[in-house]
């Protein structure tokens, strides 16, 4: 620092009112929404609204059946059975979900007490982070967090991680114009809030601090709820309007039917009709008519959902997926675009050396030119290269974790070291021992740094070691003996450089008689020989290119929007599989060609772009918003801040484990290993889930028609309901739970993988499943009226009595008959269970491995159901008598002919 420029800092004074002025160095929180109120919005859904109705028409119903009929209080079971199946559902969702957000928080530590060095009153003075005002002078150095925005007062060879904001991990800063990088995201005399000093240190005036910084703005920005829906929100609320709307159809059917058949039997003459018995007629008719809009509507919908979301939450927390928000879990199956940064989620955001070539000694003919560095022994490496990386650098190692060292200072020179440690070269035992007599920094003008030391390798030289821009090194050698041909060196350099690899070369001379370090590198520099150069990369996490290969297959786009160069972006895109040679300038913009789009402009071009370079924070929400608009389901991956605002707006935000605090509030999911691997997991479940979602509304609708269309012709026919209350309770409240439970845990496929995304316009319940539920519960609705009929018309003790069958006139249907029937109607939907299980999978219904929770289930359902019929406390309840061992036994296997005629199908289709 110049000792000639004395600052004095804030007074007291000043610094209240600049407080005052400006407001505290702390981000604002977004307002906690009460825990009351987060539980009151599960009522929001509109399969909810359409259950609480039900079940107020279902307290009316028992309420006129307890008064008006004089029936049991075993009435009031049903109505009581929705407001439980309601409850349920709502309760653990908020239960799952704020459980998550428990774990989240242990992620998610911010601290504003970190010490701050400043100036004041002309003192220098440490304080807290957040009682930094603007217009404080701030002293940064090597590894301090920069408190607040500010402009730099005085700079000595400072560079910052800015990756945090623009996804760049060195930014050279100085006050000097003249060396002002016009390409920079932010200016280059400019800091900010949240970025990090790694090499150099400087003087900074503070310009804004808390929400009024860069940090704080997208902070902000995160915090907008833009009102996305999900998918499966949207598909929830078409489900609901078409079960309201068909519910009330059915009710409206009854009531006029019912009137007509009445009126018929007077030729339509009111004159002859009793009133008082048309209104009772009437009033009947209207509790009929709720009875089946309260049967049609599917009440474990919503605890299907709910445990599939809750199973699928709890088990993907296995494969390292922290999902904050449920319903993140299934809109990850229907991504169409994944919008991801590159530092720290398709790069280990930690630079290593990827190729070396060294020269042996003066051999300039012979080089080492080794494709895998590692590989390269440290016996292979001359001792002036080993010195040259362990002596003329500024960086060092921290040991802290021995297993993952890290890099403190210069990121660059960090990886060198680095790889001589990887060697087994012990670097620190190097500069222990050497005595360093001058070193000359690295300037961004000199570009090049040098340092004499007391040769360790080689005892009684003194060595000059010279490491920097390849063009400028080499230009500093002999241009004879011991060095390279120029061509060869610069097409080496230029195969690097086309990776969007960093390139340093290294040289050396033996100075043992002459002491003056600027002598050597200005009157003699045709002594120095070259030793090689590096290359240096952020290197691409392992498992990224088969994961983006795998989201390709499944048909999901992805684009990369990073702050680095184009050059570097296509490189790693190039890496992953994203960028191949059939890509042109179309594809690839940068940020201020982006920010310049306009809307319009921008939405006829957004699904061309794979690379968006040099962006800001705001333009990777703008991406994701032009997106939307294309009606694509867009998640978004990033760790760091600037990412912040694309998470919060995106459809499903996914952030990295060690990413930032600001990047994971705003996300629905953590990737906790910070694996783009466990983002395909997570679309895999996504997919798995609806799929689950779906056989449970094929089980459930299909049951519902069954019934409902029993129930229907029974009130039409003018016989009493052949299902009771209680009995319909257990077909459409407990059996459905049950099943909702079996499969919702129904293990995720591969296969899904290799289908195209779904089209979220399209309707949850698709052709084939319309096509099934008509049909089978069509098929279902014919045997059980069917056997109604002859039940009425005939005296059956046992099923055997079928065989020799002579209907008669219409007599009263027996409780024996009655509680067949009500058997036959369970168990043919439990074989169907599992046929629904196997819906659209291509496999057989008994193909069960993973399926624990469903044999579980189907198991449970079986046993209830003997027990229920079987037990003489129970009995009551249910209206039902003990059944024949030969009904048991004729009733399991012919409503097992449900699974098999579905083997046969399925087997005949497959030989196809």
């Amino acid at each position: 620092m110049n000792p000639q420029h004395h600052f004095i800092g804030l007074s007291e004074q000043q610094v209240s009112e600049s407080r005052v002025k400006y407001g505290i160095n702390v981000l604002t929180p977004p307002p906690a929404t009460p825990l009351w109120k987060q539980f009151l919005e599960k009522f929001r859904d509109p399969l909810i609204i359409i259950l609480l109705i039900a079940g107020v028409l279902s307290v009316a119903i028992s309420i006129y059946e307890y008064n008006g009929l004089h029936q049991g209080a075993e009435v009031f079971f049903e109505p009581v059975g929705i407001f439980v199946a309601i409850f349920l559902a709502t309760g653990l969702s908020f239960y799952f979900e704020t459980q998550a957000d428990k774990e989240f928080s242990v992620l998610n530590q911010v601290s504003d007490d970190e010490p701050v060095e400043v100036i004041r009153s002309g003192n220098h003075t440490q304080i807290a982070k957040r009682d930094v005002v603007v217009g404080d002078v701030v002293r940064i150095g090597i590894g301090c967090e920069i408190p607040a925005d500010g402009d730099l007062l005085l700079s000595t060879q400072l560079s910052v991680d800015e990756s945090t904001l623009t996804g760049e991990p060195l930014c050279h800063k100085t006050t000097n114009p003249a060396q002002f990088d016009s390409k920079a995201t932010y200016p280059s005399n400019r800091v900010l809030r949240g970025t990090k000093v790694m090499e150099g240190h400087a003087l900074m005036q503070v310009t804004a601090v808390g929400d009024a910084t860069e940090n704080g703005k997208v902070y902000k920005a995160a915090q907008i709820d833009n009102s996305v829906k999900t998918p499966l929100n949207e598909q929830l609320d078409w489900l609901g309007k078409w079960v309201s709307r068909l519910s009330c159809s059915i009710g409206i059917a009854v009531v006029v039917a019912r009137i007509m058949m009445y009126l018929v039997q007077y030729d339509f003459s009111f004159a002859d009709v009793d009133p008082l018995a048309f209104i009772a007629y009437i009033l009947q008719t209207l509790m009929i008519a709720m009875t089946l809009v309260v049967v049609s509507v599917p009440e474990g919908l919503p605890m299907a959902v709910t445990l599939s979301l809750a199973y699928s939450m709890r088990r993907m927390l296995k494969t390292n997926n922290l999902v904050r928000r449920m319903h993140a879990c299934e809109t990850m199956g229907a991504t169409t675009v994944i919008c991801t940064d590159k530092t720290g989620t398709l790069t280990q955001n930690r630079m290593s050396v990827e190729k070396a070539c060294f020269y042996r000694g003066g051999e300039a003919d012979k080089p080492i030119i080794d494709a895998d560095e590692i590989l390269l022994s440290s016996s292979d490496l001359s001792n002036e290269i080993k010195e040259n990386i362990a002596l003329n650098t500024t960086a060092s190692l921290d040991f802290s974790n021995p297993t993952s060292p890290s890099v403190l200072g210069n990121p660059t020179e960090g990886a060198l070291l680095l790889w001589l440690h990887n060697k087994g070269i012990d670097y620190e035992a190097l500069r222990e021992q050497a005595r360093v007599v001058e070193e000359l920094p690295f300037t961004t003008e000199r570009k090049f740094m040098a340092t004499i030391v007391e040769s360790v390798l080689m005892p009684g030289k003194r060595m000059l070691y010279v490491k920097g821009a390849p063009e400028i090194v080499y230009a500093l050698c002999a241009s004879t003996s011991g060095t390279p041909p120029q061509a060869e060196v610069y097409a080496q350099l230029t195969q690097y450089q086309q990776r969007a690899m960093r390139t340093l070369a290294f040289a050396c001379k033996d100075v043992t008689d002459t002491p003056s370090l600027s002598q050597h590198l200005t009157t003699s520099p045709s002594q120095l020989r070259f030793l090689g150069i590096a290359a240096i990369a952020d290197p691409v996490r392992k498992e990224v290119p088969e994961s983006i290969k795998e989201c390709l297959k499944a048909g999901i786009n992805v684009k990369i929007v990073t702050g680095d160069t184009a050059e570097t972006a296509k490189e790693i895109g190039r890496q992953v599989g994203l960028w191949t040679d059939k890509d042109t300038c179309e594809n690839i913009i940068n940020g201020p060609e982006f920010a310049a789009l306009t809307d319009a402009q921008l939405d006829a071009v957004v699904m061309d772009i794979k690379i968006i370079s040099r962006a800001r924070p705001m333009d990777k929400r703008r991406l994701v918003e032009a997106l939307q608009r294309k009606n694509q389901v867009v998640a978004v991956t990033g760790d760091g801040t600037n990412d912040a605002p694309a998470l919060k707006a995106a459809h499903v935000g996914l952030s990295m484990g060690d990413g930032t605090s600001v990047a994971k509030e705003a996300s629905d999911i953590t990737i906790i290993d910070n694996s783009f691997r466990s983002i395909c997991k997570a679309v895999m479940w996504g997919r798995s889930l609806y799929q689950n979602i779906q056989r449970f509304l094929l089980f459930q609708l299909t049951v519902n028609v069954t019934a409902c269309m029993l129930v229907l012709c029974g009130a039409l026919m003018g016989t009493e309901t052949p299902l009771t209350v209680t009995q319909m309770l257990w077909i459409n409240l407990i059996m459905d739970t049950f099943a909702a439970m079996a499969l919702a845990s129904l293990p995720p496929s591969e296969a899904v993988m290799s289908d195209p995304p779904r089209n979220r316009n399209a309707f949850i319940i698709n052709r084939p499943m319309l096509a099934e539920i008509v049909g089978v519960g069509g098929f279902f609705f014919a045997l059980l009226i069917t056997l109604l009929y002859i039940f009425e018309h005939a005296d059956i003790q046992q099923l055997t009595d079928l065989l020799h069958l002579q209907l008669g006139a219409h007599t009263p249907v027996t409780p024996y008959e009655l509680t067949l029937l009500f058997t036959i109607f369970v168990m043919t939907h439990f074989f169907y269970l599992f046929n629904a299980r196997a819906f659209q999978t291509q496999r057989s219904a008994l193909h069960l491995k993973g399926c624990n929770g469903l044999v579980f289930i189907s198991t449970l359902i079986f046993v209830t159901q003997v027990c229920m019929v079987e037990l003489p406390g129970v009995q009551r309840f249910f209206n039902v008598v003990s059944l024949k061992l030969i009904d048991w036994v004729i009733i399991v296997i012919g409503s097992s002919f449900v699974l098999w005629i579905r083997e046969l199908w399925s087997l005949l289709r497959r030989t196809k």
